[in-house]
């Protein structure tokens, strides 16, 4: 009878170390080459998964996890309510980039909510209980206890946005400071001189570079920053309704206004229509995220566009990094690591 499938010296499955020598390289390397560690070449990665399908290898994925004190799930942490995570586009597209950065390896991704206190609690035990590999923790607010709960439980982590410039845990982040100045300048260069800002929670340092690119943006271009014109939001619709009524009642002649996200540009959009302002004839309209809601909308906004899907992946890329390597940042003694992607403005016809 035909013999189906390759067997090992040993007559048996072929082992670990059978493909590490067929591929010419240690065993270490073929473990990170099938766990999807971005750490490989791309010279290394085709030597060993040529060997594999030669030799015919299948990873015993129960018992290398148990032997690796591996679980093979990561952890998708969103500290926000559950109403916040669906109504908001940017969450859907940071799931899609994990998502896609996931689907060639073999770990599962749990999403788990942790906005209150309770929830946190809950959070904390089932982390402690070494459930999951590492954790991606998105949409992280200055005060915000998960990051160093992480760090002291030696979880590998990677969070969506420093909380500050003092960041200690590496972080993927999209030129928020950028954005904002571009979505000035592109109002100042279409004659606008009455710029109102909506920001979004200033207790997320993203929200606040923003703003810090708004006020420079006019400084640079000679003007004084007006605080009456700078209203805090909340990144919700209600909340871009309520800081558009503030600042109509406070600047009634205000005639172009910087929303921190395109959901809150849907909320002032609808306060400017009730209040019989014409957009961008009576007040130009800048959103932010470049959603699915800046396209749709009559008119179509102006909005910054984040990279969001591929922050998700890049996070999944350096997170792969630190939990192949098993050891957390702070006790290899690495700098952070946090990486900066480039926005960019997309003119359309609200301003």
């Amino acid at each position: 009878m035909a013999s189906h499938g390759v067997r090992g010296r040993s007559g048996g499955r072929p082992t670990l170390e059978e493909v590490a020598a067929r591929a010419g390289v240690g065993r270490g390397t073929v473990s990170r080459v099938i766990n999807g560690s971005p750490r490989v070449s791309e010279a290394t990665r085709a030597a060993v998964e040529a060997a594999v399908a030669e030799l015919g290898y299948v990873p015993n994925t129960a018992a290398r996890a148990l032997a690796a004190n591996r679980t093979d799930a990561i952890a998708l942490v969103v500290p926000e309510p559950e109403t916040r995570f669906f109504a908001e586009p940017y969450f859907s597209d940071m799931l899609k980039g994990v998502g896609a950065a996931l689907s060639d390896t073999e770990m599962q991704l749990l999403l788990i909510f942790a906005g209150s206190d309770r929830e946190r609690r809950r959070l904390a035990e089932y982390l402690a209980a070494h459930r999951v590999d590492g954790v991606l923790l998105v949409s992280v607010h200055a005060d915000d206890p998960l990051p160093d709960m992480l760090a002291q439980l030696e979880i590998p982590a990677v969070i969506s946005g420093p909380r500050s410039a003092a960041e200690t845990l590496t972080s993927v982040d999209s030129d928020n400071y950028g954005g904002g100045r571009s979505a000035v300048e592109h109002l100042l260069s279409r004659g606008h001189r009455k710029i109102a800002h909506i920001t979004g929670r200033l207790d997320v340092y993203g929200a606040q570079r923003r703003v810090d690119g708004y006020r420079d943006a006019l400084r640079d271009a000679g003007q004084e920053v007006d605080e009456r014109l700078i209203e805090p939001g909340d990144f919700t619709e209600e909340g871009g309704r309520r800081a558009m009524t503030k600042l109509l009642a406070r600047s009634p002649d205000l005639d172009a206004v910087f929303a921190g996200s395109d959901v809150m540009a849907a909320g002032a959009r609808q306060v400017l229509r009730e209040e019989g302002r014409r957009i961008p004839d009576d007040v130009a309209l800048v959103g932010y995220d470049d959603s699915a809601i800046a396209r749709h909308m009559d008119p179509p906004l102006t909005s910054v566009r984040q990279p969001i899907a591929e922050m998700g992946r890049r996070m999944i890329d350096l997170l792969m990094s630190e939990i192949a390597d098993r050891r957390p940042a702070v006790s290899r003694g690495l700098e952070r690591r946090q990486m900066v992607l480039a926005t960019e403005l997309v003119p359309r016809a609200s301003s």
